[in-house]
């Protein structure tokens, strides 16, 4: 039997727990996942199945959500972050991956986080979800990927200002998000020969030269030395012509330059359903693709459907590094 999903509780003045609650109202015993938190957190009337270890999953989730409980200090607050459950939030991170690392849940999937309510309760170090992740794998390098069922997009820089973009975009981070973007392709998707696209960083993949030089400096020669290893590459691509139907049709993945490149299209196509996806790590880690929407929270109007998909495609992933092992 495949272990089942651990699911940390993320925020818990987040929407974090109603998805939880929600995604087990779905899905059941067809898809065994629990959650690692604080029971009291969860809405009013959710049929808990408290569980003492991650292997009573499947047999609790026909009766109730299964929770592993983690208490948490102080009093459930939706939409206003408690200080003092800072730190229990980042234990439940820290104890999701050591379960997955033991082979007790086949992947982990991921609430979301307030970062600013992490760094000011209890001076959490780290960007984000990722970051810290990466570390307690012992500081591997990790990409971010963006995936639904109409497309699989990364970034090759993130979270910066558009104008450091071309600073940042340097030839071994572009061969390091290209390298490990194939890896997971094989493993993690089951796709024995991948096939990825590459955008430009300019209008028109720089027009020969006319509109940037990232493209004849860096891109190209990268893609043409890397397709010479055997990795089935296209592009550099201009970014306004690769995300119409056709085109996503011809490749498997695409490696994009910068934020905004990368998510407004995924975004655009599958608003409701995308999912963050962590490779490069020793473990499957999906996320749903929106944050803590605190102003919502605890209202009954939070929309399940990527928390859910999130859950599906670690259990998919799982399967796909397990037919492999």
């Amino acid at each position: 039997m495949t272990a089942p999903i651990a699911l940390t509780c993320g925020e818990p003045s987040g929407i974090g727990p109603e998805l939880a609650a929600m995604a087990w109202d779905q899905l059941r015993s067809d898809l065994p996942f629990f959650l690692i938190g604080d029971p009291a957190h969860l809405p009013p009337n959710t049929p808990v199945a408290v569980i003492s270890a991650p292997s009573e999953a499947l047999a609790a989730s026909a009766v109730g959500l299964p929770v592993l409980p983690h208490p948490f200090p102080g009093q459930h607050s939706p939409g206003t972050p408690v200080p003092a459950q800072a730190q229990s939030v980042i234990d439940v991170i820290t104890r999701g991956v050591d379960l997955v690392q033991q082979g007790e849940a086949a992947a982990l999937c991921t609430a979301p986080i307030h970062k600013k309510a992490l760094q000011t309760g209890a001076g959490f170090a780290y960007p984000g979800h990722t970051e810290y992740l990466a570390a307690l794998a012992g500081g591997t390098d990790v990409v971010m990927m963006l995936a639904s069922a109409a497309l699989r997009v990364v970034p090759t820089t993130i979270h910066i200002p558009l104008s450091q973009v071309p600073q940042a975009l340097t030839p071994e981070l572009l061969e390091k998000t290209i390298r490990i973007t194939h890896a997971a392709l094989i493993l993690d998707f089951g796709i024995k020969a991948p096939r990825i696209a590459v955008a430009g960083l300019n209008p028109h993949a720089g027009e020969g030269g006319t509109m940037g030089q990232e493209e004849t400096r860096i891109i190209a020669p990268l893609i043409d030395r890397l397709r010479h290893e055997g990795i089935d590459l296209i592009g550099p691509l201009s970014a306004d012509t690769m995300f119409h139907e056709r085109a996503r049709e011809t490749y498997d993945a695409a490696i994009c330059m910068y934020h905004d490149q990368a998510l407004i299209p995924i975004k655009t196509l599958d608003f409701d359903r995308g999912v963050n996806v962590t490779l490069g790590l020793p473990f499957i880690r999906t996320s749903p693709d929106h944050g803590t929407a605190l102003d919502i929270a605890g209202k009954g109007a939070a929309n399940p459907s990527s928390m859910i998909e999130a859950l599906r495609m670690a259990q998919t992933m799982a399967r796909a590094r397990a037919a492999q092992a």
